[in-house]
């Protein structure tokens, strides 16, 4: 599987021409290389005027979507948070309707870590910052305790896969 976070990027006068030009390139790379690649592919152009460029595909992007017209530098920063918070990254900033800088909060901040449910989660909170009477511990119901802690907004999750739930503060 290739784990590359790649966009293609198209030359604008070959595609308005019905001709298909242009380059893949990882968008990790360094922002010169990107912006190096796409004059490279422009000045290389089947048309002579090639001035303008668009993505016309992506990959690696874990659900999140990118727009046509995107710049170039916040691609740029998109994809290295991905590939920053591989697990999640894509999902966190869809959550966040693309706003990097809350996405970026949530992880480095907020971020509790990846459990097999809520109740789980419920658990080691509570055996983390609660000493439970042993005689009680068989009455405390950790999947309605995760369940009210999503519910009540205290957290929030992603569900990245089967018992794979990133579990955030949502404060």
């Amino acid at each position: 599987m290739n784990n590359d976070i790649r966009i293609y990027v198209a030359d604008l006068a070959a595609y308005n021409n019905g001709k298909l030009h242009g380059v893949w390139i990882n968008a990790t790379d360094d922002l010169d290389d990107i912006w190096n690649q796409v004059n490279q592919m422009l000045a290389e152009s089947p048309e002579g005027f090639a001035e303008e460029y668009a993505i016309h595909d992506y990959e690696g992007f874990d659900g999140y979507a990118l727009s046509e017209y995107e710049g170039l530098e916040t691609v740029h920063k998109i994809a290295c948070f991905i590939e920053e918070y591989p697990d999640f990254g894509g999902e966190l900033l869809n959550n966040f309707g693309g706003d990097l800088e809350e996405a970026r909060t949530a992880a480095e901040e907020n971020y509790c870590g990846c459990y097999k449910s809520l109740a789980d989660f419920a658990e080691s909170l509570t055996e983390d910052t609660t000493q439970i009477p042993e005689n009680l511990a068989y009455y405390i119901d950790y999947e309605r305790m995760g369940r009210d802690m999503e519910l009540s907004g205290d957290i929030f999750t992603i569900e990245t896969g089967y018992e794979e739930i990133h579990i955030f503060w949502n404060h």
